[in-house]
């Protein structure tokens, strides 16, 4: 398999749904939450791309443009960008859509670097020499 195969598998959708459990004073999603979301979606990806333990040493540069209210439905889109020795970055990008609307738009976007790890918590490789 080449590496843009590799990184069009690895690609993570993950849906949701907004509920007030979630949201802070203005009936928004909370930032932290959004964190969290995109963090796990970025896990997943980096985890499906290089097959191995992964860890987050990072986030960069998230952008909250537009708010994300309770009771509209968002999708969690993660993508490896970048390819390291023993690191990748993995862009997720949130968007939003009303429920009983055809309106969708991105609302955050964000970066997370993950390194891969041995079974002795060790940083290997995250690509084989088949694929490199």
């Amino acid at each position: 398999m080449d590496l843009q195969e590799r990184i069009r598998l690895s690609e993570t959708r993950v849906f949701k749904t907004v509920f007030p459990n979630n949201t802070n004073h203005y009936d928004t999603l909370f930032g932290g939450t959004a964190l969290s979301m995109m963090d796990e979606v970025a896990f997943i990806a980096a985890t499906r791309f290089t097959r191995l333990r992964c860890v987050t040493v990072s986030s960069d540069r998230i952008d909250f443009t537009h708010p994300i209210p309770a009771g509209t439905i968002i999708e969690l889109v993660g993508t490896v960008v970048e390819i390291g020795n023993t690191s990748m970055k993995v862009r997720v990008d949130i968007f939003v859509e009303q429920m009983y609307e055809q309106k969708r738009e991105k609302a955050v976007s964000g970066m997370f670097t993950f390194v891969a790890l041995d079974e002795r918590n060790k940083p290997v490789k995250v690509l084989s020499k088949e694929v490199e």
